[in-house]
């Protein structure tokens, strides 16, 4: 029986009931995090060595960095992308357990407003994490980041440090708010495909 329950879970989640949610799932899965992982790695993996300051000290470089970087990008966008998966993941292990198949999603209207819930749930999250990529990183990084060492009591209270890669990361920053807008007005789109497949099979009753 568990077995059952796992591949209900697993066919939901790869197979949602609507076309742009599998087309969203493709995307989701593919694009957004080969994107990520390869490409992210690539601009990002080595960035906290090459990030200097002058004076160039060890101990000086690696607390403007952390100042520089509250949190790694890769890390704020694989959170990301898990939180932002939580809803679905839910609301299919819950069809699972009541082995729901993906067309009681939409012939039932208390599955279909739960599926909906979870769908304006993900558009949520994704709208803070949008908020949260603004205020953590803004939508440029800049060659020369002006760092705050008086808790070092340093000679100068302001050290200058140079952004490795600077140009590289403004256009991965453009390409990762593309991503999460593109994954929200997906999420709009599917919404309105539910409804008018709710709508439409009310009247073919």
């Amino acid at each position: 029986m568990s077995l059952n329950y796992i591949k209900n879970f697993y066919e939901g989640c790869v197979k949602p009931p609507t076309v742009i949610g599998q087309f969203h799932i493709l995307f989701f899965g593919s694009v957004r995090m080969f994107f990520l992982g390869v490409l992210g790695f690539a601009v990002y993996g080595n960035e906290a060595l090459h990030f200097s300051c002058d004076p160039d000290k060890r101990e000086i470089n690696l607390f403007c960095y952390n100042q520089f970087r509250p949190i790694t990008p890769q890390v704020f966008w694989a959170l990301q992308l898990v939180i932002v998966l939580v809803p679905g993941a839910i609301f299919h292990l819950y069809a699972a357990c009541k082995n729901i198949n993906q067309e009681c999603i939409l012939q039932k209207p208390i599955y279909t407003v739960i599926y909906i819930l979870s769908v304006l749930l993900r558009i949520s999250l994704e709208v803070i994490a949008f908020w949260l990529q603004i205020h953590l990183f803004g939508f440029q990084v800049k060659p020369l980041y002006l760092c705050d060492a008086r808790t070092l009591k340093e000679k100068n209270d302001i050290i200058k440090c140079l952004v490795p890669e600077h140009f590289e990361k403004t256009i991965f920053l453009i390409a990762m708010y593309t991503f999460t807008v593109i994954t929200m007005v997906l999420c709009v789109a599917e919404i309105f495909e539910i409804i008018f497949r709710r709508l439409c099979f009310l009247i073919w009753q």
